[in-house]
């Protein structure tokens, strides 16, 4: 009878306890002692901005990782004692950060909930031999090119500076050279990886083989990466360069502009970008931009989009630009904070009278005070190089798909969410009607967290969906299009 009633006592307990958080404050007296010197925990968030404030992940704690084994003390935090630690070890839920540039509505870290800053680990390093690279988990874009570029060396990297590394490819990696090298996850060698149950192991091809698919495409649904060993390619300094700029066209333009990169035959070294956007303050006039890149020269790259320059830009800002400065026309999208509910979809057409269509929804959109410096755009690569890869090495499921283009507006007003979500939702069904795709698909790292799941992984799904359930049966990483 004792222990009857001792039982019921306990799971009263338990369930008590699980309907309670961790407080910062326990978290920070237990688990401080146990990370390392330079290793800090806060309660506010203030110091790990995000890029967009809508539908942002609100963590009650912090942790201020130092070194790689931080990362896997902080996923096996100990709370108030014993008997807590055996009911929050499986509730307690976390997400990584790098760049904090990812914008899916399907953050839901709460203040119960633990965010790991990253941005204490960033160490690049290289071989000798100039083939391979290291790069710690909580590194950017922009750093991860100053070392290459420092070194002699190219890395395929996303298109956007202020992004984190390793969540850009983990989600595919799309890049400008990837019709020469690839997408972001055929750059990987080796990763070191925090499970979800907080044990430090390796991953490549030979060792967690499940986890070496899953990861390169669904990767934050498994694990953190706290290092990775990637391919890089050895390229002095006075040879790295590409040719590209922008050409603004007037809107009359916009259907032959788009029927021109549509025809276009995109070989290894192109690569083009189309906009809309504004010339921001103080008149925020309404502009059409497309940004042609050719890792050549001057004169193979205006061959290469001669049928871009055709249609009769207006004005010529392309030049030669080395290695370091070919993100450097995106770094007016680095901006923090504001309100970004962004859509994406991937395609493999490019319709003109669609197009046209977007065109007369952004300017009706940016008649709505605050939203001048919203944008409509698509990037549109080389697919030759990553088809040429077997399309089960890796769970990222649309190696074919050329066109991936996203819709953001941007604004402050939380009132007026609803009306940029409808005027982004129109923007994504215009271009699903003309997309040539058998069925929706969206580049994960564009999406907005609507989607099902065959949209963002395809036919891989049903595999990582049974990874998923073996890796993180507690659902702890499950913030980023979370598989369960």
């Amino acid at each position: 009878m004792y222990g009857i009633f001792v039982l019921v006592l306990l799971s009263y307990h338990l369930v008590s306890v699980a309907a309670q958080c961790a407080a910062c404050s326990a978290i920070q007296s237990n688990l401080t002692s146990l990370l390392s010197p330079n290793a800090s925990i806060v309660c506010t968030t203030s110091a790990v901005p995000r890029w967009s404030n809508y539908d942002a992940p609100n963590p009650g704690t912090v942790v201020n990782v130092a070194t790689e084994k931080d990362v896997a003390v902080t996923a096996c935090a100990p709370s108030l004692s014993p008997i807590h630690w055996l009911i929050f070890k499986g509730s307690i839920l976390f997400l990584a950060q790098g760049g904090g540039n990812g914008w899916s509505d399907t953050f839901h870290l709460s203040k119960c909930g633990i965010l790991i800053n990253l941005r204490g680990i960033r160490q690049i390093s290289f071989d000798a031999q100039k083939k391979q690279g290291t790069v710690q988990g909580g590194a950017l874009i922009s750093e991860v090119v100053a070392a290459a570029y420092a070194s002699d060396m190219r890395v395929s990297t996303g298109t956007c500076n202020c992004v984190g590394y390793m969540g850009a490819v983990l989600g595919g990696g799309l890049s400008r050279t990837m019709g020469l090298y690839g997408l972001g996850v055929d750059q990987l060698v080796s990763l070191n990886l925090v499970t979800p149950a907080g044990k430090s192991i390796q991953v490549d091809p030979t060792k967690n083989s499940d986890l070496w698919w899953a990861m390169r495409g669904a990767g934050p649904n498994f694990g953190i990466v706290t290092s990775a060993t990637i391919h890089a390619y050895p390229v002095a300094a006075a040879n790295n360069t590409a040719w590209t700029g922008p050409l603004i066209f007037t809107p009359d333009k916009i259907k032959a502009v788009v029927k021109a990169i549509n025809n276009l035959d995109l070989k290894p070294k192109m690569e083009i970008d189309f906009y809309y956007t504004t010339l921001g303050p103080p008149s925020y006039t309404p502009v059409v931009i497309a940004i042609p890149f050719y890792v050549g020269t001057a004169a193979e790259g205006r061959a290469a989009f001669a049928s871009i320059f055709a249609v009769g830009p207006t004005s010529d800002g392309t030049t030669t630009l080395p290695y370091n400065q070919w993100n450097s026309a995106g770094d007016s999208f680095c901006t923090k904070g504001g309100l970004k509910p962004a859509y994406g979809v991937s395609m493999n057409r490019m319709d003109p009278t669609t197009w046209f269509a977007i065109w007369n929804e952004f300017l009706t959109f940016l008649k709505s005070p605050g939203t001048g410096n919203s944008t409509v755009l698509v990037e549109c690569y080389s697919t030759s190089k990553a088809q040429s890869i077997p399309s089960s090495s890796s769970a990222y499921p649309f190696r074919d798909l050329k066109y991936h283009a996203i819709v953001i507006p941007e604004y402050s007003d939380p009132s007026f969410d609803a009306d940029a979500i409808a005027f982004a939702a129109r923007v994504r069904n215009l271009w699903r009607s003309t997309d040539d795709v058998p069925s929706n698909s969206s580049y994960i790292n564009f999406a907005h967290g609507d989607e099902p799941l065959l949209t963002l992984y395809g036919n891989s799904t049903t595999r990582l969906q049974a990874l998923k359930k073996e890796y993180d049966p507690y659902k702890r990483l499950n913030q980023w299009f979370p598989l369960s």
